[in-house]
């Protein structure tokens, strides 16, 4: 597991330098970490096997067939360890995508719902227009039917 102390990279002052570089430069030292586990448990595994494979031989002496059972159970263990850190890193890997997929998927819904917002200023702003709109041709209408010859005839009739 490749623990370095020190600067991180990119994490001095000057251009190009700020919160979202130095989380650049600390996810890519991250990655680099993340692979060289990865690198050294499968490394470990295949050795393990092929030491567990070399050992499990049948010989006829009593004594050489109980130090190859002892090296066969520590190999197996040495497996069985270096699978778990591959469980335990593809864990870390799932908790990773998981909460920087909430993060992203946030920022999203933060920009849909500006997008929305907009839109529904523009459609109220469309509503007052219409309304104002058929409200003036309403009145004229009116203003025309009250006026018009036809109308006054027909009051006068009955």
């Amino acid at each position: 597991m490749n623990k370095a102390g020190g600067i991180a990279i990119g994490g001095g002052g000057g251009v190009g330098s700020g919160p979202t570089t130095s989380a650049a430069a600390a996810a890519a030292q991250k990655q680099k970490a993340l692979m060289v586990r990865v690198e050294t448990d499968i490394a470990n595994i295949v050795d393990n096997f092929t030491h567990l494979v070399n050992a499990a031989r049948i010989n006829d002496t009593p004594v050489r067939n109980s130090q190859e059972a002892c090296t066969m159970d520590m190999r197996a263990s040495r497996m069985a360890q270096a699978a778990d850190s591959l469980l335990k890193l593809v864990s870390e890997l799932k908790q990773t995508a998981i909460f920087s997929g909430f993060a992203s998927l946030n920022d999203h819904v933060d920009q849909r719902i500006g997008e929305f917002t907009q839109l529904a200023e523009k459609t109220d702003s469309l509503l007052a227009r219409v309304g104002e709109e058929a409200a003036a041709s309403l009145k004229e209408l009116e203003t025309h039917y009250y006026s018009s010859a036809q109308r006054t005839t027909q009051t006068l009739e009955p």
